[in-house]
């Protein structure tokens, strides 16, 4: 692997970036300053330092956020903030993207990557994965609605696969409910439209697991980290390399 890549894909910078840091004497390998983008290394047996810190090569990051109400699941907006602009440098330099999104006003769990493989099986609608929100709802859900979630509600372009709606409480005197409503699909404003149809409204709606993974009560709202070991592990059963 070229030198230039290997710091890339450390995210230290753009290969314009670490081009000067190599030109400024910057990088050692294996003790030894070098100073060309060319050099070829190995990146699981050189030691390769940047300023006295030595670099782990990772070609897949994963990111976890919590994901706050008024920043859009995109990568790039001329209007409004998006997701990248709360992560670190890193994610930018790694080009991540959200699996799947969240709309402006949706709060909750968003994985970002570049692993386009994993963000693929997690989205194919051939893996059944489960995404879980809560919802207050202005208007009193019933055993009707959860007979018709059960069915596939049924949508001017679309019906939605069998999804499950609990009603978590209820209050008739304000006409206002809380739920939790699982779907396996992500079709635009779904959840939204899909409680639209039973004639009550989405006042508020957070993502709180997708697949494997659970938002972490102890991630508060704008806040991101990586994903542990363990919730890597998790993600072994979409079967691609991470």
């Amino acid at each position: 692997m070229r030198l230039d890549k290997f710091l890339v894909d450390c995210g230290i910078g753009s290969r314009t970036e670490v081009k000067v840091f190599l030109k400024k004497k910057q990088i050692t390998v294996n003790g030894q300053i070098e100073t060309s983008p060319k050099t070829q290394v190995n990146e699981t047996t050189d030691q390769i330092f940047y300023q006295g810190q030595r670099l782990t090569h990772e070609t897949f990051v994963y990111y976890l956020l919590n994901k706050p109400s008024g920043v859009i699941s995109a990568t790039e907006d001329n209007h409004h903030h998006t997701v990248l602009d709360l992560l670190d440098d890193t994610a930018r330099h790694k080009e991540v993207f959200p699996v799947g999104r969240l709309d402006i006003d949706t709060t909750g769990l968003l994985l970002l990557t570049n692993n386009g493989q994993l963000a693929h099986a997690m989205l194919s609608p051939k893996k059944h994965v489960d995404k879980e929100y809560l919802a207050d709802v202005s208007g009193v859900m019933d055993q009707s609605d959860i007979l018709a979630f059960e069915k596939g509600i049924a949508l001017k372009d679309h019906t939605c696969q069998p999804a499950t709606l609990e009603i978590l409480s209820a209050d008739d005197s304000r006409q206002s409910c809380r739920v939790k409503i699982t779907i396996r699909e992500g079709k635009f404003h779904q959840v939204k439209r899909m409680v639209a149809a039973c004639g009550k409204e989405v006042v508020t709606l957070e993502r709180i697991s997708m697949g494997p993974l659970t938002l972490p009560t102890d991630l508060k709202r704008g806040e991101f980290r990586r994903l542990t070991t363990e919730e890597l592990n998790y993600l072994e059963v979409f079967g691609v390399a991470l």
